[in-house]
């Protein structure tokens, strides 16, 4: 099963999930929102894709931080501490492909590529 994770009203995370929908791949939405981040997972996610490619420095969440909370994220750590207190930083969505694989934002030639074979 293909796990989704994002916020709900992110129009990346919204066009994501209009392509799996219209592909008709099954999957399960992880709003950070309500559940949170999975501190299981986050390792995982930081071991394969890298804490810099997770952390959003584009987005509304980030610049909304203060310049010292911004300062303070120099290693996977810190980068930890401020994807578990503020969410919606991580870059979205995160997809945990049905095959294991993983992948960060949206495109479509990028899930087309991680789409899972027949």
């Amino acid at each position: 099963m293909i796990k989704l994770y994002g916020i709900p009203n992110c129009d990346t995370v919204k066009r994501a999930r209009q392509w799996l929908d219209q592909q008709g791949l099954p999957y399960e939405f992880h709003d950070y929102k309500k559940a949170g981040v999975p501190a299981a997972e986050l390792p995982r996610w930081m071991a394969e894709l890298g804490w810099e490619r997770l952390v959003n420095r584009a987005g509304t969440t980030w610049r909304k931080l203060d310049e010292a909370t911004r300062e303070a994220v120099v290693d996977e750590a810190s980068a930890a501490a401020l994807m578990q207190a503020q969410p919606s930083v991580i870059k979205r969505p995160l997809v945990h492909w049905s095959d294991e694989r993983l992948s960060v934002g949206f495109s479509d030639e990028l899930f087309t590529n991680h789409r899972p074979r027949a």
